[in-house]
């Protein structure tokens, strides 16, 4: 069945079963293969994109729920890598082997868009589920700050 997605702020038709998750629309359909696959049931974040500028796991929903809504990817953040936290995790060096990235940069602008100047109670909060295998949560919290610092300035 041919649905319509609005992508990156740009129409895009697919023929894909309506219930087949955003994650697999996006990756093998659309081919944008920024958002990774991490479990497959919403538990680590990897697949997190924005919904109408919320968060979302795109490996749990359908993609007949995204029709007629906004969804940005990690390639729609921004153009150039010029996003406050795109900016602040290579400033910071926050990705180690980089798999979970997309999701938890995607998370944090999610974030920041609702708290320009989160507390670490916070970041631990709205964070809580992006999973990072390195370990990396100290540094992706120090970045989110840098991040709300740069969107200030």
């Amino acid at each position: 069945m041919e649905i319509t997605l609005n992508i990156n702020n740009e129409p895009v038709t697919v023929d894909v079963d309506p219930e087949t998750p955003l994650l697999w629309v996006l990756r093998d359909s659309v081919g944008l293969t920024g958002t990774k696959f991490g479990c497959g049931i919403s538990q680590c974040g990897a697949c997190t994109v924005h919904i109408d500028g919320q968060a979302a796991r795109s490996c749990d929903t359908r993609a007949s729920e995204a029709v007629g809504r906004q969804i940005t990817t990690i390639e729609g953040l921004s153009p150039d890598s010029s996003h406050p936290v795109q900016q602040a995790w290579k400033e910071l060096s926050v990705a180690q082997c980089g798999y979970c990235q997309s999701g938890q940069i995607m998370q944090a602008a999610a974030l920041l868009e609702r708290s320009p100047r989160p507390t670490d109670s916070e970041i631990d909060s709205a964070m809580y589920g992006n999973l990072c295998r390195c370990g990396t949560y100290l540094q992706i919290r120090a970045a989110i700050h840098r991040a709300a610092d740069i969107g200030q300035a």
